[in-house]
């Protein structure tokens, strides 16, 4: 019995999840276009895109130019060095960029959407809301959901091009020409590299604004509640990141 227990909860844990998600997106797609609040959406896409450039463009460029700095060392050996520009422009618009701004963005926003949800939800300020008339998904979630699908594609393009610029640098230090650094994107690189890199992000957003507005329209049990709400909602949220880049990355390319 036991068994069937310990076996049984996870289970039922997941299809909660799931079912509470999909309710949730039911739900916003429907109310939409019901009751928009402008200045709540503006507020949102003004703290998941403009205040998240600076780490944004921090990891990105740092990333690739790691990714630089092993391709010039690792191809220079066996006269490869017109291979790093494209190497590093395809990884870059590909993966690196849509997915450093993604978790960067699931680690500073969704961790702080799931906390300040978390609080309202425990100290009944969402119950106050539906008092007044005021429907939280319209209120809560919507501007959430909007903001975080149309400025992660930005942040996206914002982490491709920091990243490629930062692979040049470094790889014009160790030895790889600028010039032959852009003539091999040029001669390798495609435009839908960067629009299939962009494709990923709206989807990215939207995991990261719905798990974050789940659990903290589900927290219970006070401040350690909101704590476990907002520690769920980055572990998941980032784990679901992985998984649809994955199959995305499976289609797309």
């Amino acid at each position: 019995m036991r068994v069937l227990e310990a076996i049984g909860d996870p289970v039922l844990r997941f299809l909660t999840f799931v079912g509470e998600c999909a309710a949730l997106i039911g739900e916003t797609c429907r109310r939409l276009f019901y009751r928009f609040e402008l200045r709540e959406t503006m507020n949102q896409m003004a703290f998941v895109g403009v205040s998240s450039v600076p780490i944004v463009v921090l990891t990105s460029f740092f990333s690739g130019a790691v990714l630089a700095l092993y391709l010039s060392q690792f191809l220079g050996q066996y006269g490869g060095t017109m291979f790093v520009g494209a190497t590093v422009a395809l990884s870059v618009s590909r993966e690196i960029g849509p997915v450093i701004a993604a978790i960067m963005v699931s680690a500073r926003c969704g961790s702080a959407m799931a906390a300040q949800i978390g609080s309202m939800s425990v100290t009944e300020q969402i119950d106050a809301l539906r008092m007044l008339s005021v429907h939280p998904t319209s209120y809560l979630v919507i501007p959430r959901v909007v903001a975080s699908v149309l400025m992660l594609p930005v942040l996206a393009l914002i982490g491709m091009w920091t990243g490629i610029f930062g692979g040049m640098l470094v790889a014009g230090a160790s030895g790889v020409p600028s010039q032959s650094f852009l003539d091999s994107i040029r001669s390798y690189v495609q435009l839908w590299d960067f629009g299939g890199g962009l494709v990923k992000a709206p989807v990215f957003g939207l995991i990261i604004a719905i798990v974050a507005c789940q659990q903290g329209l589900r927290t219970k049990e006070g401040a350690a509640g909101v704590g476990r709400a907002t520690t769920n909602s980055v572990v998941i949220s980032m784990v679901l990141i992985y998984l649809s880049n994955f199959v995305m990355a499976k289609f797309l390319f």
